[in-house]
């Protein structure tokens, strides 16, 4: 494989590839099995065609000669990477790093924190289940911080969420010395709803508390990201996700000023430098510890250049995003009207490009089993796949409208969720 200046490969996407059609056409772009409808991108994300070409040419160069990739070729090629996500989401090349995935890269930030009795530990009820565990399970072992969480329910408006979180920070006891550390979403996984975060940031420096923002949904969906300027302590955002890479990779922010908050990489790096015996601190080598944590497979890190390259061929951020927030909004409509039951938010103020519609099961409790029946129905009767969830004593579901999506979609879900519904309601009956 040749390369550019950069070291980076040399670009797959056809020439003559400019101003695509989104809808169902742009499914050309993507492996989807062609009688399938994904209304769940949001989830685990899907890797477009020219950048799995690309992924695999990667890893047959690795193969090739696996000395020359990993000791001569990675380090270069990463950071080139790091330094286009870096300026993606306004931030210096030196303070954006590679993990896993969003739950990794909070696992990271909440577990170099040298805890202590008096602190506090203040999550949300709609947090993500892995990071609301982990919040959990630092509780649980000594010195046991403890658990404040912060009550959400939708719908409700922006305004309201920033007076309500800055009440809750208020009503935290403080003692001396004590460190509070705030989780916040940028966007909730379910519901699938923007916070204020950058105002919730704000509200946490007012009050001297740590912010740790869950950006998993945001790079990709939230347009014109600038952490420079939100300025939060820590964030994290999934790559595999709205910004076509492979899975996994996202990114972990920590500014200069907050480095040394981050001792180690999980699992701990060769880079590591203990501050007991080197006079140094180890905030230099911030870069350098995550740059290796182990022989990994890096192809779905340089994903990136390629994914970037293949947004730029569909017409840039703004085009794409023009498009699936409009089809969300419409979407969720349209699907509201077939279920004859209401979106979540009706003026649209947290929609990006996910939208949540009430399910028509009322009365009916959340159990494993409905929740799997739900899925298995979906996938193997009528080959679509949307998220669903419980939320304030309702079934809802989250469509995440994406450029080979067409309104289409939302109404033929619509009366798969009808006739699963309907299944569900005879069955309950004729058991009660």
């Amino acid at each position: 494989m040749s390369a550019g200046a950069t070291g980076t490969p040399e670009s797959t996407l056809p020439a003559d590839s400019t101003s695509p059609v989104f809808g169902h056409a742009a499914k050309k772009y993507f492996a989807f099995d062609p009688s399938y409808i994904n209304l769940n991108h949001g989830s685990y994300g899907s890797v477009p065609l020219p950048v799995l070409e690309a992924c695999d040419k990667i890893g047959r160069e690795q193969d090739a000669c696996p000395d020359k990739f990993y000791r001569l070729l990675l380090i270069p090629r990463l950071e080139a990477a790091r330094s286009q996500l870096a300026t993606f989401v306004g931030a210096a090349t030196d303070e954006v790093v590679f993990v896993p995935n969003a739950t990794h890269g909070i696992n990271t930030v909440l577990r170099n924190f040298i805890w202590h009795a008096d602190d506090v530990i203040v999550g949300m009820s709609t947090t993500y289940g892995s990071i609301s565990k982990a919040m959990q399970y630092i509780a649980d072992v000594p010195p046991h911080p403890t658990l404040s969480i912060f009550q959400l329910t939708f719908p409700t408006t922006h305004s309201t969420i920033i007076d309500k979180f800055c009440k809750h920070i208020k009503d935290i006891p403080r003692k001396n010395g004590q460190k509070i550390v705030a989780i916040i979403d940028s966007i909730v996984s379910n519901p699938g709803v923007k916070l204020p975060w950058q105002e919730m940031v704000k509200v946490c420096k007012e009050f001297g508390i740590w912010s740790v923002i869950d950006g998993a949904h945001s790079i990709g969906q939230e347009l014109n990201l600038n952490l420079k300027d939100a300025d939060p302590d820590f964030w994290v955002s999934n790559c595999h996700k709205w910004l076509f890479c492979k899975r996994g990779c996202a990114i972990l922010y920590a500014p200069k000023k907050n480095q040394h908050i981050i001792r180690t990489t999980l699992p701990t790096s060769h880079n590591y430098k203990s501050i007991y015996l080197s006079k140094k601190s180890s905030t230099a080598d911030f870069v350098n510890q995550f740059d290796w944590t182990g022989t990994i497979d890096f192809t779905s890190y340089l994903s990136v250049i390629h994914a970037f390259e293949f947004r730029e061929m569909l017409g840039g951020e703004q085009r794409i995003n023009d498009y699936c927030h409009h089809l969300a909004l419409e979407g969720g409509k349209c699907l509201a009207e077939v279920l004859k039951t209401y979106v979540m938010d009706d003026n649209g103020e947290l929609v990006l490009n996910m939208v949540n519609v009430k399910l028509p099961l009322d009365d009916v409790q959340w159990t494993t089993e409905l929740n799997d029946l739900i899925d298995k129905r979906l996938l193997e009767k009528w080959n679509i796949y949307a998220a669903h969830f419980y939320h304030d004593d309702k079934w809802w579901t989250r469509c995440s409208a994406q450029i080979w999506n067409e309104i289409g979609d939302f109404e033929y879900l619509g009366h798969a969720f009808l006739d699963i519904c309907t299944e569900i309601h005879h069955s309950l009956q004729q058991h009660s």
